[in-house]
């Protein structure tokens, strides 16, 4: 499992500009299987995604096409991660 944090480098009204695009960005990447999560940093710095992908070079394949990415919104931190316990509602995140 992925932990990825997004950090916005550029002002607000530029994330704002391209936000609708992300945001499809991030459906189509949890139609296919590869996010399991997402959301916004308090304070909205940038956001987090949740992604069971297993390989780390295919995941930063399709974190280049993320909007943020291609037009230099943000900086990707990836951090990897093997859950060992979770509560009852999240054993999907559980490797067998």
């Amino acid at each position: 499992m992925f932990i990825i944090s997004l950090t916005y480098k550029v002002p607000l009204e530029k994330v704002e500009a391209e936000l609708n695009n992300h945001v499809q960005y991030l459906k189509e990447q949890y139609a296919l299987g590869n996010f399991k999560a997402s959301g916004r940093k308090v304070p909205r710095t940038g956001g987090i995604i949740l992604s069971q992908m297993k390989d780390k070079s295919q995941l930063e394949e399709v974190l280049a096409m993320d909007p943020f990415h291609k037009n230099d919104l943000a900086d990707y931190s990836i951090t990897e991660f093997i859950p060992s316990m979770t509560s009852d509602e999240l054993t999907c995140l559980l490797e067998v």
